[in-house]
């Protein structure tokens, strides 16, 4: 009887550790912006919460989209409701994965690994004249650009065609 409980018991903690794993493609907002965020420390500083805690406040006033949201659900930005930026920066300043922070996160705002990216489009080979107004939209947006005086699909599509050359070159799209 003994031995049957023992081995539920090792089975059932199995399986729990495995639904709290992340799965692939689980959490790639949390665990690309902590990467990004933890390139950004010197080492005295990755020794001190308190110091993560402050330079990760100033990472998240440069940041946009998915990566904004990221930083108001942990507490980095100012109009930020809640904070829980003990739980990032004391496993950071352990050395702890990205992954693994990620996984305690969750643990703590499900939102955190709601967030996805969003898909890009790639402008070498994508119509123009097919896409959405929204996404439109978004390409000068992620580019920092405005329409002034636009109204009509045909008015985004050549503000984007006069801007293309400035960007082509970029990566990040």
């Amino acid at each position: 009887m003994y031995r049957l409980n023992l081995f539920h018991l090792i089975f059932l903690a199995t399986v729990v550790q495995i639904t709290v794993a992340l799965r692939e493609g689980e959490c790639e907002v949390c665990i690309k912006t902590i990467d990004k965020f933890a390139a950004t420390l010197t080492d005295e500083v990755k020794k001190e919460p308190k110091k993560i805690e402050a330079e990760f406040k100033k990472f998240c006033k440069g940041t946009k989209n998915k990566e904004n949201r990221f930083c108001y659900y942990l507490g980095g930005l100012e109009e930020s409701a809640t904070g829980i930026l003990g739980e990032l920066s004391k496993p950071l300043s352990w050395s702890m994965p990205s992954d693994k922070i990620c996984e305690k996160l969750r643990k703590k705002d499900a939102q955190i690994c709601d967030l996805r990216f969003d898909k890009q489009i790639d402008l070498n080979t994508v119509d123009l004249k097919k896409l959405k107004v929204r996404d439109l939209k978004k390409i000068l947006n992620d580019w920092d650009e405005i329409c002034d005086g636009c109204i009509e699909k045909t008015d985004f599509i050549k503000r984007i065609e006069e801007l293309k050359p400035k960007y082509m070159g970029r990566s990040d799209l």
